[in-house]
């Protein structure tokens, strides 16, 4: 969608899981709430409008077109917003001090940049190999696809992607990009498409690429578990950590980093006392990952491998 689409427009972009994201957070008046990926500012929008009287949010996006847009659809909240253009894992400078009651990463690719062929990242419309969240940087999927060496290709396919085929994608990738540069997304799709049988999912087979190369791309993962420990660290005591995540890699980082941080003693089991003197940090607000109901799915099919997962600090 592009810079100019209307406000009607954005508010038809539904935010996942937002009833239990509201649930998890549970903003009240006076609190202060940060949305470290505001995309649309659906969930944005919610929280403020739950949470009441003299409650606050700073919202980060690292797309400047998404937060001109986010902050069009804020505007009726005046001076209770803030918006920076800054990626989640620089959360700890935005606040400068600030501690906030809540905090929200929904991660993945907003429905905008999917929905707009001009930022090509969806095979679905034809359009440029781009895949940037942050169009200032420099490193695009066109360059990764005509520049990377072929194990270098596969290893994003098959790290990124889990694509089986890997080897066989990247192989058919440098021979054809021998013969012209790939440039666009319907290319791209059409060559993993000769290479990788359809699944029994019906997911196309390009899916599983174009993610790996769009998470290369923006390095989604490379901070994420700094981002998680970090926005524990400036919670008030009490405060909630909600994360939304869309694949099994970054759903994996953040189970796996919620479990240490609410693990306490770690002495061996001998030991008829506690020596090592290690606390929880927090404590599961969600016993398992919350995902969308048959009926959110149905409306809105973006939602189906939507995972949501929280945790509340302990106070020290």
């Amino acid at each position: 969608m592009s810079l100019g689409s209307s406000n009607d427009e954005a508010i038809r972009h539904e935010p996942v899981l937002l009833g239990d994201v509201l649930r998890v957070l549970d903003p009240r008046p006076g609190g202060l709430y940060v949305d470290c990926t505001l995309g649309g500012a659906g969930h944005a929008a919610a929280i403020l409008e739950k949470a009441g009287e003299g409650a606050r949010l700073i919202g980060l996006d690292r797309d400047a077109q998404a937060l001109e847009r986010s902050g069009k659809r804020l505007g009726a909240f005046g001076g209770r917003v803030e918006l920076h253009c800054e990626r989640f894992e620089n959360i700890g400078a935005v606040l400068a001090g600030r501690m906030p009651d809540g905090i929200l990463m929904d991660l993945g690719v907003s429905s905008f940049m999917l929905d707009d062929p001009a930022r090509g990242f969806s095979f679905r419309a034809d359009g440029p190999l781009d895949m940037r969240m942050d169009r200032s940087q420099e490193l695009t999927a066109a360059t990764i696809v005509n520049t990377w060496s072929a194990e270098e290709l596969a290893t994003v396919f098959r790290t990124f992607g889990e694509e089986r085929h890997a080897g066989r994608v990247a192989r058919r990738i440098v021979r054809e990009r021998e013969k012209e540069a790939i440039v666009t997304t319907l290319r791209l799709a059409d060559i993993v498409s000769s290479v990788v049988p359809k699944g029994k999912f019906r997911i196309h087979p390009a899916t599983r690429v174009f993610m790996a190369l769009r998470i290369a791309v923006n390095g989604e993962l490379d901070r994420l578990e700094e981002a998680l420990l970090t926005a524990v660290d400036l919670l008030v005591p009490g405060g909630r950590l909600a994360v939304i995540t869309f694949h099994s890699l970054e759903d994996r980082i953040v189970k796996q980093t919620f479990a240490r941080l609410a693990k306490g003693c770690v002495c061996p089991p001998r030991l008829p006392v506690c020596v090592c003197g290690k606390k929880a940090r927090v404590k599961p607000v969600t016993k398992k990952p919350v995902g969308p109901t048959d009926e959110e799915t149905a409306r809105n099919p973006r939602a189906r491998s939507a995972f949501l997962r929280a945790v509340q600090k302990e106070a020290a």
